[in-house]
Parts: structure tokens; C-alpha cells; sequence
């Protein structure tokens, strides 16, 4: 998993993931361009999930009764 870098944070992954997003759908980019931003893409996608994964883990453990850790999943509200 890639390590969090100092100041990067998974809002910030997020903004960046959307603004390319943004741009590539505005479809003023060459192919050359395109590949580029997609690959860009795929890692932002990784590290977000990555990151949501560490949470997901850190609120699991956090999750405790009797003495030992007591696993439950995660609803989302949507």
C-alpha cells in the first residue's frame, strides 16, 4: 500500500481525483494527454481506496466489547 506522504490527505486525493475527472470530461485533451491523465487517475483511485481501507481497519479495531476486539462491518448511509 502506498504510505500517506507528509500533508497529502485523502480530501485532497479526492479534490484532485475530481479535477481530473473534470478535465478530461471537457475532452480538450490529445490521446496522448488522455492516457496520461488516465493513468494519473487510476493511482488518485488507489491511494483513495487505500486510504479508506486503513479507516475502515482503524474503526474496526476501534470497534471493542468485553475486553477483545469485537468486529462490525462498516454501513455506509447511503
Amino acid at each position: 500500500m502506498p504510505k500517506k506522504q507528509k500533508g497529502y490527505d485523502f480530501e485532497k486525493t479526492l479534490s484532485d481525483l475530481e479535477q481530473l475527472v473534470e478535465r478530461m470530461e471537457s475532452g480538450d485533451f490529445s490521446l496522448e494527454e488522455s492516457l496520461q491523465a488516465f493513468e494519473q487517475g487510476i493511482k488518485l483511485t488507489r491511494e483513495c481506496q487505500s486510504m479508506l481501507a486503513q479507516a475502515e481497519q482503524k474503526v474496526q479495531i476501534l470497534i471493542q466489547g468485553e475486553d477483545k476486539i469485537k468486529l462490525e462491518p462498516f454501513e455506509s448511509p447511503e
